[in-house]
């Protein structure tokens, strides 16, 4: 099996707007692992319809359930902001705790 392109691993959302259901086909490491566990808690709104041996997964969710949030770019101001913060406070990575099983 040929090892495939990122511009090959796409994600496709598609829904029309007779349906009420909504389609997600994705090769994203985190959107598949968003989707798992929304299926999980949600089963009636969401099903894992498809997965391929390449990686890919196909979900089927309720449309009402899929948004699409466009985020405006950050004002000057914004940035200068975020620039002084880091100044005073730096870096800080948050440190969490691993569950054992």
């Amino acid at each position: 099996m040929k090892k495939l392109s990122k511009y090959e691993k796409e994600t496709i959302i598609n829904w029309n707007e007779a349906e009420n259901l909504a389609s997600v086909y994705t090769f994203n490491a985190s959107l598949k692992r968003r989707l798992a566990d929304f299926s999980r808690k949600y089963p009636l709104l969401c099903r894992l319809e498809r997965s391929t041996p390449e990686g890919s997964v196909t979900y089927v969710l309720d449309k009402s359930r899929l948004s699409i949030r466009l985020v405006p770019p950050y004002s000057e101001e914004r940035k200068a902001a975020a620039r002084e913060y880091a100044k005073e406070h730096g870096f800080q990575v948050v440190v969490t705790e691993e569950k054992i099983a």
